[in-house]
């Protein structure tokens, strides 16, 4: 079964920023994690440390929220 989360973080790019996509809609790149949460709170969404890690809010691609600069 294929779940659509409202949030989808795609993996790191060259820069080391991640693509985020909120309900389809790009939203911005993020940097870091404070960039992800910053970009949530500017779409409504839950924006608290515990919400990188909620499976069912993001779908973290290439990597999970701590993989940044193309560390894994």
């Amino acid at each position: 079964m294929d779940v659509h989360r409202p949030v989808v973080v795609l993996p790191p790019e060259s820069d080391g920023g991640r693509r985020v996509m909120i309900h389809g809609e790009r939203m911005g790149t993020a940097y870091s994690l404070f960039d992800v949460l910053d970009l949530l709170h500017r779409a409504g969404l839950p924006a608290e440390d515990r919400t990188v890690d909620d499976p069912e809010l993001i779908e973290w691609r290439g990597g999970g929220p701590y993989a940044w600069n193309g560390t894994t």
